[in-house]
């Protein structure tokens, strides 16, 4: 059997640390500047802990958006918690990192988008697809790569 590395859940993993490491640090220093997210998450994954009517009205998926109010935003290893007001109602949501569907920035067009795979094979995990805001055009030549002599750096 032969060993390969899982690239897909490599970077499944350092997208969701990215997400964390954003939200600990709003949770620190509150949003800076015109920064604002909308995260949009799964409302049956097993572990997403929302309120039965937020299940009943956005079965499937929810968008949450989080700018101008939100409150007590708990960043954990596995998740976030926060305080959102819907129709002056506020809801705490305890979303885990797994359940998160799409993290998006607007104010710097920057997002993440979490593909599931639909293959029969269920130990498969979502593999992310990263959505930049300046991306190189692929019309562009690429160049061959350059092989140094390492001589050329002795003395």
């Amino acid at each position: 059997m032969s060993r390969t590395i899982d690239y897909g859940n490599l970077m499944h993993r350092a997208m969701r640390n990215l997400i964390q490491e954003v939200l600990t640090d709003v949770q620190s220093n509150g949003l800076p500047g015109e920064h604002h997210f909308f995260i949009t998450f799964d409302t049956h994954h097993p572990d997403v802990n929302i309120a039965d009517w937020l299940i009943d009205r956005y079965p499937g998926e929810m968008t949450v958006v989080m700018q101008h109010w939100y409150d007590d935003l708990q960043v954990s290893d596995t998740g976030f918690e926060v305080t959102l007001n819907f129709g002056d109602s506020p809801e705490r949501l305890c979303v885990p990192y797994d359940a998160i569907k799409t993290f998006v920035d607007p104010s710097v067009e920057f997002g993440l988008r979490f593909e599931t795979q639909e293959d029969e094979d269920e130990s498969e995990e979502d593999i992310p697809e990263i959505s930049l805001a300046e991306v190189e055009p692929e019309d562009e030549p690429k160049k061959d790569a350059e092989i140094v002599s390492l001589d050329s750096f002795r003395r």
